[in-house]
């Protein structure tokens, strides 16, 4: 009766605006939600091949087989995952929701099993593979509902963008935690490198000078290293969790009352639903090619300055003011892309990190320079982590637009999304490993031969400019302009505004009856 006065009174467009405003506290346990992904992703990314290669001490060759199978694997759950979600029945906690709280135990054990050495050399591969796989699945039934959640919080594309916002500014929060995390446990018990040839020549020439210095030193094992990387992992476990309970007592999922849904439809009736949108295909083929340049640096980054630069006990703190230069630039890019629109903020974001990208391999090594270079490379990479998820809000509503009768898709469009991105990233870390094993890596190795250095720079600067360049080529042709993003956004309102009518009429009509 309460509810059927209020809506007598009040504007039915009024009660909706203030139903689907959220509090700053809703979205900073929304965008809490966000860190484990990044958190977890950012140790995998910057420290796993270099754990696999240097740690676990496995052949190049396999370590590339973990990478791109684990990543492989990964890319076919999301559309999976996303099928399976867009098909779940609603509960009293929401339809994304429970997925996030089940799977949260598991994907945490099978984290931690990833970074431990078994006790058994034959079945290592076997192990990683078989735990990364479990991770990556695990972790893809909290992630892909978790960013479907977006449109789930609020039917208002402000308070969207808003959310994604703060969302970012945690998950590249996350990022800095995670480096911060992984590299100083770890960098704190930094196993020595093991002399290749030409350094067994140069210490012998200073042997005489150097024999009974180094006696009182402290000698850290490769066991003190894998230790390490548990207490870390550990670490970074804890944290999920928290970050797992957070969201799912913080947020509260918004039923779509107003609207209804589709017929549920096929898995291959799915990919043709998505794909067959012309502006979805196009926005998910520039951040393929962007995401995939990105991966690259990424991957192969800590080698880079390990080996190549000589920065071997300090290559964590590089990627630390990456990181930490990234969160400081995501309040820019936000403002940026409200003042200039998102399509301009793409080019500007993306094209400023190629200089930065060129100039540490074309530098002389020299680490006051590096930290200066990477600085500035990071606020690059925070556009690369807060615009892809500011525009894909706007495709959902460019389809809702052109298809009103097909609903309850977001997960579909999401899904297929982080498909592709973690596809780029596999053939990323597979191909990069597998050309460091055909130009001769040396695991430990304090030195490395010539074609390493050469392959870990183009890896790191020529091969991700080219894929950023073909990235914005095919941006050119993207066709929602801030014009069309807020026409649509006009259309929906109006269409909420027509539902919430017909639905405070039934509730009237009901009121009456009783």
């Amino acid at each position: 009766i309460a509810l059927a006065t209020a809506a007598k009174v009040l504007p039915p467009w009024l009660l909706h605006d203030n139903r689907n405003r959220l509090s700053v506290c809703n979205k900073i346990c929304y965008a809490i939600g966000g860190a484990p992904y990044q958190i977890t992703g950012c140790a995998l990314g910057f420290f796993l091949q270099i754990y696999l290669l240097d740690v676990a001490q496995l052949d190049p060759f396999y370590a590339s087989i973990i990478l791109f199978v684990g990543r492989a694997w990964d890319a076919v759950t999301d559309p999976t995952v996303g099928f399976l979600v867009s098909r779940s029945p609603w509960t009293r906690f929401g339809r994304m929701l429970p997925w996030i709280l089940f799977s949260t135990p598991l994907a945490v054990l099978s984290y931690f099993l990833i970074w431990y050495v078994p006790p058994f050399e034959n079945g290592k591969v076997i192990w990683y593979l078989f735990f990364y796989c479990l991770f990556q699945s695990l972790q893809t039934c909290f992630h892909v509902p978790y960013s479907a959640l977006t449109m789930f919080i609020s039917s208002e594309q402000k308070e969207r963008d808003s959310a994604t916002a703060y969302r970012m500014t945690v998950e590249v929060l996350g990022t800095v935690l995670g480096t911060a995390i992984q590299g100083q446990i770890v960098g704190m018990a930094n196993a020595p490198c093991l002399p290749g040839p030409g350094d067994i020549v140069a210490d012998l020439s200073n042997s005489s000078m150097s024999v009974g210095l180094n006696v009182s030193e402290p000698v850290i094992s490769l066991e003190h290293t894998r230790t390490a990387y548990m207490i870390a992992s550990g670490v970074i476990c804890l944290i999920y969790i928290l970050c797992a309970i957070v969201l799912f007592f913080g947020v509260r999922e918004q039923k779509e009352s107003c609207r209804l849904r589709s017929e549920p439809m096929s898995f291959f009736q799915g990919i043709k639903l998505v794909m067959g949108h012309g502006p979805y295909a196009k926005l998910v083929m520039v951040f393929l090619f962007t995401s995939l340049a990105f991966m690259l640096l990424e991957g192969n980054f800590a080698l880079f300055c390990s080996s190549t630069l000589g920065f071997r006990n300090d290559f964590q703190n590089i990627l630390l003011a990456i990181m930490l230069s990234a969160t400081l630039a995501i309040p820019f890019w936000q403002w940026f892309l409200t003042r200039f629109g998102k399509k301009t903020a793409v080019y500007t974001g993306t094209l400023s990190v190629v200089p930065f990208m060129i100039l540490v391999v074309c530098l002389k090594s020299n680490l006051i320079v590096t930290y200066i270079v990477s600085f500035f490379a990071g606020v690059g990479v925070a556009a690369a982590f807060l615009l892809p998820w500011s525009m894909l809000p706007d495709v959902v509503d460019d389809f809702q637009v052109q298809n009103p009768e097909s609903t309850g898709h977001e997960a579909l469009f999401y899904s297929f999304y982080v498909f592709f991105t973690k596809f780029a990233s596999g053939v990323s870390l597979g191909i990069s490993t597998l050309s460091l094993d055909f130009a001769g890596y040396i695991s430990r190795g304090c030195s490395q031969p010539e074609e390493v250095d050469i392959t870990l720079k183009v890896l790191v600067s020529a091969a991700p400019v080219a894929l950023i360049i073909i990235g914005l080529c095919i941006l050119y042709s993207y066709p929602i302009n801030e014009e069309r993003r807020q026409g649509n956004r006009k259309l929906l309102l109006f269409s909420h505004r027509d539902n919430e009518v017909d639905s405070e009429t039934d509730s009237t009509e009901l009121a009456n009856m009783v």
